[in-house]
C-alpha cells in the first residue's frame, strides 16, 4: 500500500483535509491535476462557521491577521434602496467574525505546515479500480497509485464523482445560469454589499479601501459570456455598480466566467471512496458555504478516521454527521433563489420583513459545530 488516504484536489477542502490528517497522523498524499497552485487572484468570504472550522485547525489568528473583518451585510434594491441590514459583529460575535480575503492567502494558511512532497501537481486522474485490499489510482501519466481510501474534493466538476457515480449529476441552480467573478479597485462600497433586481445580482465586498471583490450574475434567462456586455445588464442598478465593472473591463483576461451549478447526491460514498467538498454537495454561493462547508467536511472526515480502525463505519459515521448540515444550507438556497426571482416590486415589500429571517434561520444553526 503506497498510502493509507489519496486527496484528488488540493483546493481548499483537499488542502484543509490534508492538514487535519497531518495533525492527526494519518498518512496520505494530495494528487493535484494543475501544475501550479492558482486561484486566479480571486478573493472569498468566510462567514463565521468557516471562521470557527479554521480555529479547529489552529490557524484563527493567521486569518485574522490577513483577512478584513466583514462586520455588516447589506442588501439593496437594484435602484440602490437599503432594504435591510445585518450588524454581523452582533450576530456571530468576535471570535466567529467573519473575514474575506484572497483564496491564494488562505490557501498558503492553509498549507504552511503542509511538505510540498505531500502534493503532487500535474497529476490528474485517469481511473479509479476498487480492489478487495484497497483502491488504485491510475494516472494520466501512466503511474499507478494505492491507497486505502480515496478522497474526492476535485469540486463541482470531480472526476472522482464521475468514477463512484457514472452519470452527469450537475443540476442548474435555481438563481440563474451562470455568473461572472472578479476583483475591481473599491468603487467606495464600505461593507459586504449586495444589490438585486429580478434579473441580477450585483455583489460587492471590500477587502480595504482600494481593492473589492465583485460577483455578478446576470438574468436567469441569458447567459452572458461576453463580460463587456455585463454594463449593458447591469445598466440600471446605481453608479457604483457600473464603475465596478467598468474598472473591471480594463482587464477582461482577469474576468472569470462561472456557469452555476448544484450537486444533490443521494449518497457521499461508495465502497473506498469518499466525497467532501463541492464534489458533493455544490450549490450557488447565495450564503458563502462552499469553502465553509468544505472545510467542516475536512475536520469531520479527519477526526472519524483517526477515531476508528474501521473506516467503512467511519465514512458513514462522517456523511451522517455532514449531511443535515449540507441539506440545511441548500434549503435555505433555494428559498432565496426564490425570492430573488420575485417581480421585483413584490420582493422589494417582503424582504425587509423576510430577510433578516432568512439570515438568522440560515446561519443560527450553522454556529454549532456538527
Amino acid at each position: 500500500m503506497d498510502h493509507r488516504v489519496v486527496i484528488i484536489g488540493a483546493g481548499i477542502t483537499g488542502t484543509a483535509l490534508a492538514r487535519a490528517l497531518s495533525e492527526r497522523n494519518i498518512d496520505h498524499l494530495v494528487l493535484e491535476k494543475r501544475k501550479a497552485a492558482s486561484d486566479d487572484g480571486l478573493a472569498i468570504n468566510l462567514p463565521g462557521n468557516a471562521i470557527a472550522a479554521l480555529d479547529r485547525l489552529g490557524l484563527a489568528d493567521q486569518v485574522s491577521r490577513v483577512g478584513t473583518p466583514i462586520r455588516r451585510r447589506e442588501y439593496r434594491a437594484s435602484s440602490g434602496r437599503l432594504l435591510f441590514h445585518v450588524d454581523e459583529d452582533a450576530f456571530w460575535g468576535e471570535a466567529m467574525r467573519p473575514r474575506a480575503m484572497l483564496r491564494r492567502d488562505l490557501l498558503s494558511i492553509l498549507g504552511s505546515s503542509s511538505s510540498e512532497l505531500s502534493v503532487l501537481r500535474g497529476c490528474g486522474v485517469a481511473s479509479l479500480e476498487q480492489r478487495e485490499e484497497g483502491i488504485v489510482a491510475s494516472l494520466e501519466d501512466g503511474r499507478q497509485v494505492e491507497a486505502e481510501l480515496v478522497v474526492g474534493a476535485d469540486g463541482v466538476y470531480s472526476t472522482t464523482r464521475g468514477a463512484m457515480l457514472p452519470g452527469d449529476h450537475q443540476r442548474a441552480s435555481l438563481i440563474g445560469n451562470a455568473s461572472w467573478r472578479f476583483m475591481v479597485p473599491n468603487p467606495g462600497v464600505e461593507c459586504w454589499t449586495v444589490f438585486a433586481s429580478a434579473d441580477a445580482v450585483f455583489l460587492l465586498i471590500p477587502l480595504d479601501k482600494d481593492e473589492a471583490y465583485a460577483w455578478a450574475m446576470p438574468r436567469q434567462t441569458v447567459d452572458v459570456r461576453d463580460p463587456a456586455d455585463l454594463l449593458v445588464a447591469f445598466a440600471r442598478f446605481p453608479a457604483i455598480v457600473r464603475e465596478a465593472i467598468s474598472g473591471a473591463l480594463a482587464h477582461p483576461g482577469k474576468m472569470h466566467h462561472s456557469p452555476l451549478f448544484d450537486i444533490r447526491l443521494s449518497r457521499w460514498s461508495s465502497g473506498r471512496i469518499v466525497l467532501a467538498g463541492d464534489a458533493a454537495h455544490a450549490m450557488a454561493p447565495v450564503w458563502a458555504q462552499g469553502a465553509a462547508l468544505g472545510l467542516e467536511d475536512a475536520l469531520v472526515l479527519a477526526e472519524e478516521l483517526a477515531n476508528s480502525t474501521n473506516w467503512t463505519e467511519a465514512i458513514q459515521r462522517y456523511e451522517t454527521r455532514r449531511r443535515a448540515r449540507a441539506n440545511h444550507v441548500q434549503a435555505a438556497t433555494d428559498r432565496m433563489s426564490r425570492a430573488a426571482g420575485l417581480p421585483e416590486w413584490l420582493r422589494a415589500a417582503i424582504i425587509p420583513f423576510i430577510g433578516p429571517r432568512g439570515y438568522a434561520s440560515t446561519y443560527n444553526p450553522l454556529k454549532i459545530w456538527p
